[in-house]
């Protein structure tokens, strides 16, 4: 198995709202759609997009305002050239983006903004990416040890760097041979022993899947949670959990398909 990863999912309270946001800050387009019975799916990312690259997902279910973003969830975070991490922080203050943490505070390597839902979006430098692409998914976890196995057993993700400091260390994943552009999970540990709470608000992380059945049948081999195999969900796709409750969708996409979603 060595599905990169296809997409990052987070709840919003109101849809139309973040869609201007994203794609008036970020420059995101839609690509695609899918009304449900209660709920609307919205598939965003820049223009031109890697065939490895990630999509962010929004998810808007009705009568649900009260979204509580968990301290499980950490970011997302895009990218933008080495040279203009300022000058890009600079454009979404002139656009009335709230200032969160800028380049300065961050020792310029890095900043920070909120979307309207108060979901944190970090701003990376990368020489290779379009520009506000997604770089990388960052979650919490309690015990690294296990969280570096569940990627490596079960999806056979590698190391793709680390980073550690004297009170956590950082660590990123994904399958080995993918292509720079191609989004990495950020493993956050705490060396203090705290847990963390995952909150409404933040969704999942999508792994496509060449071949859904068979994968799921080797998660299952493989001792990963059995959370909604492929036969509960009309053999669409499947979810499984990590260590720390933290949901994976299993997705398996046909190229020739018409719309993005398997519905």
């Amino acid at each position: 198995m060595d599905g990169t990863l296809d997409h990052v999912m987070l709840r919003v309270a109101d849809l139309d709202d973040s869609l201007e946001w994203y794609q008036t800050h970020l420059d995101y387009e839609e690509k695609d759609r899918h009304e449900g019975d209660g709920f609307t799916i919205v598939y965003l990312g820049p223009e031109e997009m890697h065939e490895e690259g990630a999509m962010l997902e929004l998810t808007h279910n009705e009568d649900e305002d009260d979204l509580e973003v968990g301290d499980a969830w950490g970011h997302i975070a895009v990218r933008v050239p080495e040279d203009e991490l300022e000058s890009s922080y600079q454009q979404l203050m002139d656009e009335g983006v709230e200032d969160y943490r800028d380049p300065e505070s961050c020792g310029g390597r890095y900043a920070f903004v909120k979307d309207p839902d108060g979901h944190e979006i970090e701003i990376v430098k990368r020489d290779y990416g379009a520009k506000w692409s997604l770089d990388h998914t960052m979650i919490r976890v309690e015990d690294a040890d296990e969280a570096i196995g569940f990627w490596t057993r079960k999806f056979e993700y590698e190391h793709a760097g680390r980073w550690e400091s004297d009170t956590f260390a950082n660590y990123f994943m994904k399958p080995e041979g993918a292509a720079e552009e191609a989004m990495t999970v950020e493993l956050t540990y705490n060396y203090d022993g705290r847990s963390y709470e995952l909150g409404d608000a933040w969704g999942h992380l999508c792994v496509e899947v060449d071949d859904l059945a068979g994968d799921w049948e080797q998660l299952q081999t493989r001792e990963a949670a059995d959370y909604r195999d492929p036969e509960s969900n009309d053999n669409m796709y499947a979810f499984t959990k990590d260590q720390d409750g933290h949901e994976i969708e299993l997705l398996e996409r046909d190229p020739n398909a018409d719309s993005l979603f398997p519905f």
